[in-house]
């Protein structure tokens, strides 16, 4: 199991000597930003280099829904892009009215995540945008040959497939669907004020939210919310020091066998994290300053005033990124040709 326990260290120890470091509230220890990154342009991939062509495919696959079996539903209904990835509700609806078991994460910066899904199954996002589809309570498709059948009835789209793809010999397979939405998904970064105060313009963040990102560290959360993305590079198990009242889901464990895994689910990313509730595994949690009271009580062994929550939430909010909104934009779709499936609610 991947813990980054190299990480863990560290961050313990700034926690434990932030407050005798930091000579006043709203002086920042440079020193413990070296726990995080700023955005990259894009979420490079060596097994699938993004290109214009593969990016303009997999924008249209994202938002077409006759790739489910009502032709109701796209990637967008649950992950929208316009609300920052999230639909906003504690478990998505799929076909026929069927509720998904598990709060759906938010797809930004989920590319730079150490694998997909709260369980962490499939280690990509492209590999991850061929699962719903393929789910029989999301999306509904019967199988992969179906998708290619839909695809194939498309004269534009197997022109963009060609395009996109143009080493393949046969370009259209469910390989490159997932590939052409991956690559789409890999651009989805949302840089944020904390982005430009990583990179040294002081001023990015106010007095009050350089306060909270003290109490952020002095608190902890560095601890599981590091790197890059601020989350997403470890597993962790919820309730660490304090068990979590109710829980039912198995977590990691359901994937691994491994019983020592049981309640682990992979640590989210706080980019956006103001906009993207209800939060945990199941969506239990509507709002952000219970969510950080809970973190603290549960995961750090730590009460918290109202006035320390009020601090981090503070600086959770400098996370929040301004959306793509040029590139998020939905296209023209092409149009069905004379063999493309018909919606079926059966």
């Amino acid at each position: 199991m991947k813990t980054y326990k190299n990480l863990l260290l560290p961050a313990l120890i700034a926690a434990a000597s932030f407050q005798s470091t930091a000579s006043a509230a709203d002086e920042v220890n440079k020193s413990f930003l070296a726990f995080f990154a700023p955005l990259p342009a894009v979420a490079e991939s060596g097994e699938n280099p993004v290109t214009d062509a593969k990016v303009e495919l997999g924008r249209k696959l994202y938002y077409d829904s006759r790739f489910s079996k009502s032709q109701t539903i796209s990637c967008n209904s649950c992950h929208a892009l316009d609300k920052y990835g999230v639909d906003g509700t504690p478990n998505s609806v799929g076909f026929k009215g069927q509720h998904g078991g598990r709060n759906a994460p938010t797809v930004y910066h989920a590319a730079l995540h150490l694998t997909q899904f709260w369980d962490g199954r499939l280690p990509t996002v492209e590999e991850q945008a061929k699962g719903p589809v393929l789910n029989p309570i999301e999306m509904a498709m019967p199988d992969d040959k179906t998708v290619i059948a839909v695809i194939n009835s498309i004269d534009e789209y197997k022109t963009l497939f060609a395009k996109a793809f143009p080493e393949d010999k046969d370009a259209v397979n469910y390989n490159n669907f997932g590939k052409a939405i991956g690559a789409f998904e890999r651009k989805l970064l949302t840089p944020s004020r904390f982005d430009d105060f990583l990179k040294g313009k002081d001023e990015a963040l106010t007095s009050a939210e350089k306060k909270g990102f003290n109490t952020f560290v002095s608190t902890g959360c560095t601890t599981c919310h590091n790197g890059v993305g601020i989350g997403g590079n470890m597993y962790q198990k919820l309730g660490l020091v304090k068990a979590w009242d109710g829980l039912k889901d198995n977590g990691r464990s359901d994937i691994t066998k491994n019983e020592a895994e049981k309640g682990f689910f992979k640590v989210p990313s706080l980019r956006n994290i103001e906009k993207t509730g209800p939060y945990l595994h199941d969506g239990s949690v509507g709002e952000l300053t219970t969510m950080v009271s809970k973190m603290a009580e549960h995961q750090l062994g730590k009460t918290l005033n109202a006035d320390e929550v009020t601090s981090i939430v503070a600086f959770l909010k400098s996370l929040t990124g301004d959306l793509p909104t040029d590139y998020i934009a939905k296209p023209t779709l092409p149009p069905s040709g004379p063999n493309t499936p018909k919606p079926s609610e059966s």
